[in-house]
């Protein structure tokens, strides 16, 4: 039986970078080593971190003066590291549409406890379970502030943003974690992104910073420890101390695969399609119901119930066993969720909708 893994993350990946990652496994390159057991510091190893590097900027088309640095901690360790490096004792205000966002804006108002920066909800969809990309007035803005803080796509509740907001002049710094690579943004839209790796990157414990240079400063905020300040990991090519060697091999795999597919236009043609089926589907369906606004639908995360949540638990039940893995919403939201990252082949969601269908017939 084939599965089929809709997991928001770690998520699915190209099956051809695995296969590759296996015939590679115990000898590298004629090395005589696995990169499991290689040093970060040995010729073999800088070829495979600077060869991803490269093969990213291309993909993204990152200007010259932006760093790209592979780090560790994931996503959530950039809740602090980017208000110590970038705030320096100014405003920073968050859009919030969705859990991870809270996540960002809470981690700030803790720090801002400690440290002098003035935290700001610029808005918030929380009080409608976050189905939908609050606005806001742009003239709200201080354009003094250090940054607007947003998340380009809500792995949890499935929403996306595309078209950047106006943020009245202050520079953006985007949680890019769930779509990075799957839609083409320009980086120069942003004073910094940063993404986990485990849903359109490559496994979990690589986080990705693509940072404007004239925001890596060793002017943070007093006492930030070394391990977080941007300057330290740009200055040492992301090897400040020992990375996570194997995720960067593996991301650099994806980011050629990638590449060879088409790069990031054709993947978002090709995400376009794949979630047209689901959510045709899901419109017109007597039994499954989409839970956020169409207008912000994502691409990458699409949640759907049926209004019945023991029948959502026998939807699950009865789908994994037909092969269509971790289905199951997220604890905080309920019912289901299919992540249709760019590793899911457009096959895995015309049998989903199969599947969905076949039910939906069973229990009229």
């Amino acid at each position: 039986m084939t599965i089929y893994n809709f997991s928001a993350g770690p998520a699915t990946l190209p099956k051809p970078v695995l296969e590759k990652a296996q015939a590679e496994l115990l000898n590298y390159q004629d090395s005589g080593m696995s990169v499991l057991e290689m040093s970060h510091r040995s010729p073999e190893f800088d070829k495979i971190v600077k060869d991803a590097e490269a093969t990213l900027r291309e993909l993204m088309a990152i200007p010259d003066n932006y760093k790209v640095i592979f780090l560790q901690g994931g996503a959530s360790t950039q809740f602090t590291m980017v208000p110590l490096n970038l705030a320096q004792g100014k405003k920073a205000y968050y859009l919030v549409g969705g859990s991870w966002g809270k996540k960002a804006y809470t981690e700030a108002i803790k720090l801002s406890k400690t440290i002098p920066f003035e935290p700001i909800l610029l808005a918030s969809s929380e009080e409608t379970v976050y189905d939908h990309i609050p606005s806001f007035d742009p003239a709200t803005i201080d354009p003094e502030a250090a940054y607007v803080h947003l998340t380009t796509n809500n792995t949890i509740e499935g929403t996306s943003i595309y078209d950047l907001p106006d943020t009245n002049g202050v520079p953006i710094v985007a949680d890019m974690s769930s779509n990075i690579l799957a839609a083409r943004y320009n980086v120069e839209d942003f004073a910094l992104i940063y993404a986990g790796a485990q849903k359109n990157i490559g496994p979990a414990g690589v986080v990705i910073v693509i940072i404007r240079e004239d925001l890596i400063t060793e002017d943070v905020l007093p006492g930030t420890p070394t391990m977080c300040q941007y300057k330290v990991h740009a200055d040492a090519k992301s090897l400040y101390n020992t990375p996570p060697a194997y995720g960067i091999y593996i991301c650099g795999k994806v980011f050629k695969w990638l590449k060879a597919r088409g790069g990031l236009q054709a993947m978002k043609e090709y995400n376009e399609k794949k979630a047209k089926i689901l959510y045709d589907f899901l419109d017109q369906s007597q039994l499954f119901k989409g839970t956020v606004e169409k207008k912000d639908r994502s691409l990458m995360n699409v949640p759907f119930v049926t209004g019945d949540a023991d029948l959502d638990a026998e939807f699950v039940k009865a789908a994994t066993a037909a092969g269509f893995v971790n289905l199951k919403g997220h604890r905080s939201v309920g019912g289901m969720r299919a992540s249709i990252y760019n590793a899911m082949p457009i096959e895995g969601v015309e049998k989903l909708v199969a599947f969905m269908k076949d039910f939906e017939e069973a229990h009229k």
